[in-house]
Parts: C-alpha cells; sequence; structure tokens
C-alpha cells in the first residue's frame, strides 16, 4: 500500500493502521483529520453520521501524536492507539449527543460513557462522532422520521439495513474503518451483510452493558462492523469482559481472540440450512451464496451436514419482547413513529411478556441442541437482498411486521439463544449489492466462528470490496 494514496489509507483495516501509527508512516492527527475530511465530503450523501465530534477528535488526535512523538517503545500502547471509530447513536458518549432515532431527542446531550466506549477510549481509539440508527433501533432499515435516510454505498437507492446502518454505510463508504453497533435481533449482522462487511455478535455476557441493564431478556449485545475478522477478533479482545454488577457474564478466553485469527482449524461438522419454516426457501441469489459458502468448507475437507429449522413457535414471543423493549424505553408514543407506535401495541402485560421470555427459552433450548452434533452452522444472513429506501413506507404497520419477519428471520434465533454469530459477505445481487452469510457457533465459542471465517477470508479477500462511487484515488 502506498501511503501516499489516502483512498487506500481510509480504506486500511484498523489493525493495519494502528500499525501504520506505531511504525510512524502516519499519525493520529493525520488519519483522523483524513477521515473527517471525507465525512464532510461524502456524509450529506449517505447520511452515516448523525452527529461529527470534529473539535473533541481532533483535540485527541493531537495530545495522541504528541504522545506517539514522546514514545520510544510504540509496542507498549494500546492495540488500537490512534485509530478513529465511529459509534452507534444508541450508545452513550458523554458529552455527545445521544437521540436514538427520535427528533424530539435531537439536543439531548449524553452525560456518561457506557462500559464499552470507555473500553474504546482505553484502547486507544478517537471517537469521530454518532452514526445512525433506526428509531430506537427498532428495524432494519435506516430511514427515521425527522432524519436523513441513511443509503447504502453500494447503491444509493438502497438502505444499508439497520438498525447499525450508520455504522454500516460508513464503513463500507471509508468513512471509518471500524464502528461499533448493536445487535438484539440482527442489527449488526444485516447492516453488515448489506454493505460487504464483517459484522460479529459476541455471545451474551461477552461484552458488559454496564452501567445500565438489560431490558431485552439477553436479546442485544455490543458488537462491530469492519473490514476484516482480524478487526473484529481484536475488538473483543478490548471490549470483554465483566463489570461489577452484569446479569450476565463470560470468563475471559485463555488465549486472545485474535490469535484464533492465525491459528490451524482441525476438520469440523459444519451444519447448513436451505429453508427456514415459516418462511420457506430464501432468494435465489442467498440460497446460492451459502451454498457456495458449504462447497468452499467441504473442498477444505470440513463435513458439511444438511440441517432443517422450524422457527414458526418463535416469532410471536420475540415479537412480544421487542415491542416490550419499545415501552420500556419511556419514550412518549406521540414521539414515536407509527410504526414504532403500533409496535407498542403489541407489548401486551407483564405476564404476558414473562410468558414470552419462557417460551424463547424453552425454544432456545432447543435450537442449542443442534450443536451436540454440529460445531458450526451456515446460514443465510437475510432471507432476500437489502430493498429500497422508503420501499415499505407506505404499508400498514402490520404488512410491514410481516415484511420484515420474512426479511430478517434466520437473525433473531440466535439473539434467543446467545450464541456468538458472524456475517461474511459472499456474492452480490443483481443490483450490486453485497449478501451475507452468517456463521454461527456453539455458545460461547467466538474462537472457532472467527477461525474459520478467517480460513475463508483467506481465498475470498473481501476486504478489498469498496464501493465505486467512494472508492475513487
Amino acid at each position: 500500500m502506498s501511503l501516499n494514496n489516502l483512498t487506500d489509507l481510509a480504506f486500511t483495516s484498523a489493525l493495519e493502521q494502528a500499525r501504520l501509527i506505531k511504525d510512524r508512516q502516519v499519525t493520529p492527527l493525520e488519519l483522523t483529520e483524513l477521515y473527517l475530511s471525507r465525512i464532510e465530503q461524502y456524509n450529506s450523501r449517505l447520511g452515516c453520521f448523525y452527529y461529527v465530534a470534529k473539535e473533541s477528535a481532533i483535540a485527541d488526535a493531537q495530545q495522541k501524536t504528541a504522545q506517539l512523538a514522546q514514545t520510544i517503545d510504540t509496542d507498549y500502547l494500546p492495540t488500537f492507539f490512534g485509530v478513529p471509530i465511529g459509534i452507534k447513536d444508541l450508545k452513550s458518549v458523554a458529552n455527545m449527543p445521544i437521540t436514538y432515532g427520535i427528533p424530539a431527542l435531537k439536543d439531548q446531550v449524553a452525560k456518561y460513557d457506557e462500559g464499552v466506549v470507555a473500553k474504546i477510549r482505553q484502547a486507544g481509539f478517537i471517537i469521530l462522532g454518532k452514526t445512525a440508527t433506526s428509531q430506537l433501533g427498532s428495524f432494519p432499515y435506516t430511514e427515521p422520521e425527522g432524519f436523513a435516510p441513511t443509503r447504502n454505498p453500494w447503491n444509493l437507492d438502497y438502505t444499508p439495513g439497520g438498525s447499525s446502518g450508520g455504522s454500516s454505510s460508513a464503513v463500507a463508504a471509508g468513512l471509518c474503518s471500524i464502528a461499533l453497533g448493536g445487535d438484539a435481533g440482527g442489527s449488526i449482522r444485516g447492516p453488515a451483510a448489506c454493505c460487504g462487511l464483517v459484522g460479529i455478535k459476541p455471545s451474551r455476557g461477552r461484552i458488559s452493558f454496564a452501567p445500565v441493564g438489560d431490558r431485552l431478556s439477553g436479546l442485544g449485545t455490543h458488537g462491530v462492523v469492519t473490514r476484516t475478522v482480524a478487526d473484529a477478533a481484536a475488538f473483543l479482545d478490548i471490549a470483554s469482559g465483566y463489570m461489577t454488577g452484569d446479569p450476565y457474564w463470560l470468563s475471559q478466553p485463555e488465549t486472545p481472540f485474535l490469535a484464533a485469527t492465525k491459528q490451524p482449524l482441525p476438520a469440523l461438522k459444519i451444519g447448513f440450512i436451505t429453508s427456514l419454516l415459516p418462511v420457506g426457501e430464501p432468494a435465489p441469489e442467498c440460497q446460492q451464496s451459502v451454498a457456495s459458502i458449504v462447497e468452499q468448507l467441504g473442498s477444505m475437507g470440513h463435513q458439511t451436514i444438511p440441517q432443517a429449522i422450524d422457527l414458526s413457535p418463535l416469532i410471536e414471543p420475540f415479537k412480544i419482547v421487542w415491542a416490550s423493549a419499545v415501552a420500556a424505553s419511556g419514550i412518549p408514543a406521540e414521539a414515536l413513529s407509527p410504526m414504532n407506535q403500533w409496535v407498542l401495541t403489541q407489548s401486551g402485560t407483564a405476564g404476558e411478556y414473562v410468558q414470552a421470555v419462557t417460551q424463547m427459552q424453552l425454544i432456545a433450548r432447543q435450537l442449542v441442541s443442534i450443536f451436540a452434533q454440529i460445531d458450526v452452522l451456515i446460514a443465510p444472513t437475510y432471507m432476500h437482498p437489502t430493498i429500497k429506501i422508503g420501499d415499505w413506507a407506505n404499508l400498514e404497520p402490520e404488512k410491514t411486521f410481516q415484511r420484515i419477519v420474512n426479511w430478517i428471520l434466520p437473525c433473531p434465533p440466535f439473539n434467543v439463544t446467545g450464541q456468538p454469530v458472524i456475517n461474511i459477505p459472499h456474492g452480490f445481487d443483481r443490483n450490486g449489492i453485497p449478501i451475507g452469510v452468517q456463521l454461527v457457533g456453539k455458545p460461547n465459542s467466538e474462537a472457532t466462528i472467527i477461525a474459520l471465517a478467517t480460513q475463508l477470508e483467506q481465498v475470498q479477500s473481501w476486504s478489498q470490496l469498496r464501493p465505486n462511487a467512494f472508492a475513487l484515488k
């Protein structure tokens, strides 16, 4: 890579950027100014950043550049020292706006850093600003009323998915190399799939929600969208860990997750899905992506085994818990979009909520039992390619809900089980927009899916994918 080419630098992985900084080939200030320049140039077309923290980012970059100049042994600097990052606007960053995609909250400023944000700072990142989200993170498209819709860099007429649509759009367009998201029903994996990126949803309890609690009965987790599997693994290494009072937690792994990207894999038993009831088969492009990955894995020596899964019993209890989270936000109905107002009406009573959680836990036991016979499950990330912006804007809420189910069905089951999942890019639809495939691991087995994803990455080179309109040199 030539450092004379700033576009190449913008599309370089976060770990490689950190290495370039530690090798003194680029400074944190130069990298931050590059991304702020690209945000100024492109964000009006993409709508991926709701808030740009220009002054604080520059100040932090200047301080880190001065620190770099005074550091003799840069190996002791934090993992991501000087690397800029975007933060999804459902996450609290002290002294920055937090709108949740609600126009009435545009002037609301967060008073504290979430635990994961504190760890991001400790890892040396520079926060560029807040990335766009669907309202309250409720939907798999990012076009909340009162905000410009977030667009897919591969085709601006289409959505980048949601609810971490801003984070994925920003990374795909080279406005940052890594961005924080959240996933309670596919909100990292879906946008990563739509934008040709790696997106990881770690195991339940891997990353703390401190200092707040959990409103979703364990469905949600923090995670990231990145260009490479190694970036996602290294992020888990810096973000993981118990914080006082967490309702769920996992012990730290014996070896770092980044080490899993360098370790050879034994032959695995890999299940794969070609149909999901009650929806049926995914669209041909999504079906082909799964088939191609399965064929590739077979050629690598892994055993591939077809699986049949019926998710019909999951839809209603998941809807109740999802709706209850909107109700628990405390946002008055009149401040919400018509779709979220309808979602509120689906939340039911406290007793119905408890029953829904119990039913989901029973379904989770059945789903996890599949992994007694396999090591990893391959599934489409979404059931069909991404949709145009505004495609569902004029539908009745019930019809919108059914279309959401028919699109994202492969994602929520693994929020229910709490298993780790990674989206990898594989293929394009007829409009030139990326398609993704999920690698689902056993509980607490991020290392396995990271190693397997790395094995596939080495032969497919998806980290080199760039949407032409934002990659001109």
